[in-house]
């Protein structure tokens, strides 16, 4: 089977976590919860630490939820969640989503968030999430889409932030813009009835300023992400403190707004 060609650009660095940990199913899934129903058996590709595997779980018990990532470190995480949040439908399994290790049919609900972006074959991923979905079910993909991140105040050193993080990403395997992209790829991976989307994450309040600009600065020099960039010389420890410190500008303003954009989509098998 096809094996996974892209390296993770974020890693799993305690500030990446941070991010990922926040998320739910109302603030991450909310156009999957409709289809949603007790009993079904739902795959959740690239569950990471399982805050949202654990919400989807609630829905779909008695239903089984089977949460996949590439990290057999971060399962430990979601296995936390799961425990955490009362749940017992949850299996968990080191996998790679362009070869999935399960017959044909398997799930009446196939997940994936912020996953196509940072996989070297995103088509091959949706044919393996197409194949493992029985009929009658759906595939539901959601990604953000870097490119269209738009913020004010308009801080000069944040828009090489940005440059510097797509070019990294690429350089990685992966698409940053892939929300922009998910309905392509859908289309060539065979689906046919699909209904796409937009949603977006807003930081804007005082406390998610805060939030989100400690994360990304802490992020910006402390994650694999940092010593990928340092390594691959596209900035020096030095360029990345700036980036950091103009994180931290950014969330101290008081007019600090910071959109990030997710293309989604629902494919029926």
């Amino acid at each position: 089977m096809p094996k996974e060609t892209a390296v993770y650009t974020h890693g799993h660095h305690e500030s990446v976590l941070r991010s990922h940990q926040w998320r739910t199913a109302a603030n991450s899934a909310a156009y999957l919860l409709g289809e949603l129903r007790p009993g079904q058996d739902l795959l959740d590709v690239g569950c990471g630490p399982g805050t949202i595997t654990a919400d989807l779980a609630a829905l779909v018990a008695p239903g089984t939820v089977t949460a996949v990532d590439a990290s057999q470190e971060v399962l430990e995480k979601a296995r936390e969640a799961a425990i955490d949040q009362g749940v017992d439908n949850v299996r968990f399994a080191v996998a790679d989503v362009h070869g999935l290790d399960f017959p044909d049919d398997s799930f009446d609900v196939v997940h994936a968030h912020q996953v196509l972006q940072h996989v070297g074959d995103p088509v091959q991923a949706l044919r393996e999430m197409r194949r493992v979905c029985r009929p009658g079910g759906i595939v539901a993909v959601r990604d953000s889409d870097y490119g269209a991140f738009t913020w004010f105040p308009e801080i000069p050193v944040m828009d090489g932030w940005l440059e510097l993080y797509r070019g990294v990403a690429r350089s990685n395997g992966g698409e940053p813009d892939a929300g922009r992209r998910l309905l392509s790829w859908a289309q060539q991976a065979g689906f046919t009835d699909i209904t796409p989307t937009a949603a977006a994450w807003c930081f804007a309040t005082p406390e998610d300023r805060a939030w989100w600009s400690g994360l990304w600065a802490d992020r910006t020099v402390a994650s694999s992400y940092a010593e990928r960039v340092v390594a691959a010389g596209r900035a020096t420890q030095e360029q990345l403190a700036e980036i950091a410190e103009a994180w931290r500008d950014w969330g101290s303003r008081e007019d600090g707004w910071f959109l990030t954009p997710h293309g989604e989509l629902i494919c029926r098998v």
